[in-house]
């Protein structure tokens, strides 16, 4: 069924509109009665009526689009339990005002999906206020969270995405599912914040900057960068046992955050 607004190309407006998928993807989060969640881009309220179906104990859900904030206000005005927010979720993020222990769903805007999850791991308070994230991005996005070292998709959100959060593919989406319908199609993710994390940083934005210096030339090897983050390199060299001949798909995650611990002890 095709929603009545029409979506905006500008916010990558994409509703899904099949309900076998719909419903696949709450199961994932386990919704109860006691649980608060956190909806991002609720379009045309198709996730969010099966949210509300599982009768949590409160839903927050976010839409930017101001004429759709209005419709879901009008379609969902019996529930009490729904809050719904015309705002831009990155504002909500960096403002930090939200509940505690939310499980996050969100069928991403492709324009915007990388920017959101960025947010989301670069907080500075850790473990942060959600539980999990159960998102959607277009299938290219995904397979670059999810990718090994040495390969084309290993990127910096790879590394990012690694660093604190445990990563499970659930499954692909296909275009059709959606109106209007995508170029492409789309993958699940689960994303579950680590507890312990082995490489601890006094600020995130320390991985950030490693990781944008030593991929601005990722066809190279990564001596020049790497001359960029450190005066002494030969000492962070010796330390690490790294071959500054690799280029940066070639690093592990592992590496780059040893990296990033190293660029901490000698820039403070």
């Amino acid at each position: 069924m095709k929603p009545l607004h029409r979506p905006k190309k500008s916010l990558g407006q994409n509703f899904l509109i099949d309900q076998n998928i719909i419903n696949k993807i709450i199961k994932i989060g386990n919704i109860n009665k006691n649980k608060t969640i956190l909806e991002i881009g609720s379009g045309s309220g198709n996730l969010t009526k099966a949210i509300l179906s599982m009768k949590p104990k409160k839903v927050i859900a976010v839409e930017k689009d101001k004429k759709l904030s209005f419709f879901l206000k009008e379609k969902f005005k019996d529930f009490n339990n729904l809050k719904i927010i015309n705002s831009d979720i990155l504002k909500i993020i960096e403002e930090k005002k939200t509940d505690q222990n939310i499980i996050v769903f969100g069928n991403l805007p492709y324009n915007v999906s990388t920017q959101v999850l960025a947010s989301l791991i670069m907080l500075k308070k850790w473990p942060p206020w959600y539980d999990a994230l159960i998102l959607m991005f277009q299938k290219e996005v995904a397979d670059r969270i999810l990718a090994k070292s040495q390969t084309k998709e290993f990127s910096r959100l790879t590394v990012l995405s690694n660093w604190r959060l445990e990563i499970k593919k659930h499954f692909n989406i296909s275009k059709n599912c959606f109106f209007p319908k995508p170029k492409i199609n789309s993958t699940l993710l689960s994303f579950i914040p680590k507890k312990n994390n082995l490489f601890d940083l006094r600020n995130p934005k320390s991985l950030e900057k490693i990781t944008r210096v030593l991929f601005s030339n990722r066809r190279k090897m990564i001596n020049k960068n790497f001359s960029k983050l450190f005066e002494k390199k030969e000492y962070v060299v010796n330390k690490l046992n790294i071959d500054l001949k690799k280029r940066p798909e070639e690093l592990s995650n592992e590496m780059f955050y040893k990296i990033a611990q190293e660029y901490e002890n000698l820039t403070n």
